[in-house]
Parts: structure tokens; C-alpha cells; sequence
């Protein structure tokens, strides 16, 4: 998994090639058995793009979609995110394209075609499929929201409060943070906001207007749930496991960034 977050990219641009049968039986049978530390329902839809009538203004050559649902309560967004990117990171390792897409399609046929009930939420969805050459509308794309770079280590963690930059030495923790900084999110604004306190490892989310819906809810959470999924999946190479816990520290911050919750490292 810590290679296949190194590798991973967005990808807009397919080949038009249907997906391998045995590759996309292993893929649904995968889906089935992911959980989050939430405890919260996902499912995942796999769509034929041609047979339901699915495309997005910013995809090419896409043969299928996969969705995720999730009944509408707290902490939906976290667990979509966190569910979501484990399926998309075993894509990555299984040489198919994926991309997150929250709001360039047509809503209503994705969420029509997903069966979606009123009492669920549909937040996201990826094309998946063969990644073809990256196209010049995709190159610009990428460029335009600055897909290639990433926010240094002293602007994401800290430690005791959010003055002072985490000092990170352990190899593990330098995988993990590194993994989180990697992580994709909404117009790669990357949202979350570590501080080392105690023992435990609590993630906030630095918030921008604009990314809050009746549909989806809070999409920043969702980015906060791909980043706790990064941390985790990357803690778990190295034979330890993560305790969630949602309890507020207390720990001072500007009115911008909202707690969200925190993980413990155990053996």
C-alpha cells in the first residue's frame, strides 16, 4: 500500500477498454470486505458507463464508474473517504486508472443509476478502467489546481498545538506523515492538520467556503477520511494497528480549523 500511495495519480484519460473479467471480480470481491473505523455502512456500485449512460465533461474513454454510498449521519464523509481510497489504492495496485470526482457529473443519473434511497447519500464517484496518454485538457487540469505539488511537513503537522512543526525521526511516522501528504483531495486544497499530543495523533480539518452541499455533505471530511486511510494503511505495513478515537483535545486553534478525530499507534 505505501506503493501504491507513492504511485498513485489522478487519472482522467482511458483507453475505452472494458475491464478485464477475472481483474473486476476481484476488485467487487475486495470492495465487499472494506471497513472503516467508523463502523458506518459503504457500499459500492460498479457501473457499465455505456449501459447506464454515464460520462463526465471531464473524463475520456471511461468504460465504468464506481460509486459509494452511505446512510445519511455523523461521520458519513470520513467514512466514504476512508472506504473509497482503500478501494481506489487496491486499483492503483492492480494497474487501473481512478480518479475522485464530487462535482463534474450529472448527479441525479449517478445517483439514479445507484439506486440511491432518500436516506442515503451518494458523495463521490471515480471512473475506473485502463489509464490511456494523459491528454492535453488533462495536463491542464492538473496543472491548474497544482496537482504535482504538495504542502511542506512544517504546514500540515504539528506537535502539542499548531506553532510549533512536528519533528519526525521514526521511519514508520516518516512513511505515514509522507503518505498523508501525498493523500489526493477537493482542488488539492489538502485540507487536514495533525498535532502530536499525548500520545495520539489528532486530525483536523482546515476548512474553505465553498465545499459543503446537501448532497455531499461536507467534502473536506471526505479529504480528512482519505488521509486518516493513508496514515492507517501505512502503520499497518509496518505490523502496528490504530485505535480511533473521537474526543476532543482541547487544544487551541484559529476558527478555521475544526477537530475531527484521533488515532492511537498500539501493537
Amino acid at each position: 500500500m505505501i506503493e501504491a500511495i507513492r504511485n498513485r495519480r489522478s487519472v482522467r484519460t482511458f483507453d475505452g477498454r472494458m475491464i478485464e473479467e477475472s481483474l473486476l471480480m476481484q476488485l467487487q470481491e475486495y470492495a465487499l470486505q472494506i471497513e472503516n473505523p467508523w463502523g458506518i455502512k459503504t457500499e459500492f456500485v460498479f457501473l457499465d458507463a455505456k449501459e447506464n449512460g454515464l460520462s463526465s465533461p471531464v473524463l475520456s474513454g471511461e468504460p465504468m464508474y464506481i460509486t459509494v454510498k452511505a446512510p445519511k449521519c455523523q461521520h458519513m464523509e470520513e467514512a466514504c473517504g476512508y472506504a473509497f481510497e482503500k478501494l481506489m489504492l487496491k486499483t492503483v495496485e492492480m494497474g487501473l486508472g481512478t480518479v475522485w470526482i464530487g462535482g463534474t457529473m450529472k448527479r441525479e443519473l449517478f445517483e439514479a443509476a445507484s439506486r440511491k434511497s432518500d436516506e442515503e447519500r451518494m458523495p463521490c464517484i471515480t471512473p475506473v478502467g485502463y489509464p490511456a496518454k494523459m491528454s492535453f485538457k488533462e495536463r491542464m487540469m492538473r496543472k491548474g489546481v497544482g496537482a504535482d505539488t504538495r504542502k511542506k511537513n512544517d504546514e500540515l503537522f504539528f506537535e502539542n498545538g499548531f506553532v510549533t512543526p512536528l519533528k519526525i525521526s521514526e521511519m514508520m511516522l516518516h512513511d505515514a506523515f509522507e503518505a498523508v501528504r501525498l493523500a489526493p483531495s477537493a482542488v488539492n486544497k489538502q485540507p487536514w492538520r495533525i498535532v502530536y499530543k499525548d500520545g495520539l495523533y489528532h486530525f483536523y480539518e482546515k476548512k474553505a467556503k465553498g465545499y459543503v452541499s446537501d448532497e455531499v455533505g461536507d467534502m473536506q471530511k471526505i479529504d480528512i477520511g482519505i488521509a486518516i486511510c493513508h496514515f492507517d494503511l501505512t502503520v499497518s505495513e509496518y505490523g502496528k494497528k490504530t485505535q480511533l478515537i473521537i474526543e476532543d483535545p482541547g487544544i487551541a486553534s484559529p476558527e478555521d480549523i475544526e477537530y475531527i478525530a484521533s488515532l492511537r499507534i498500539v501493537e
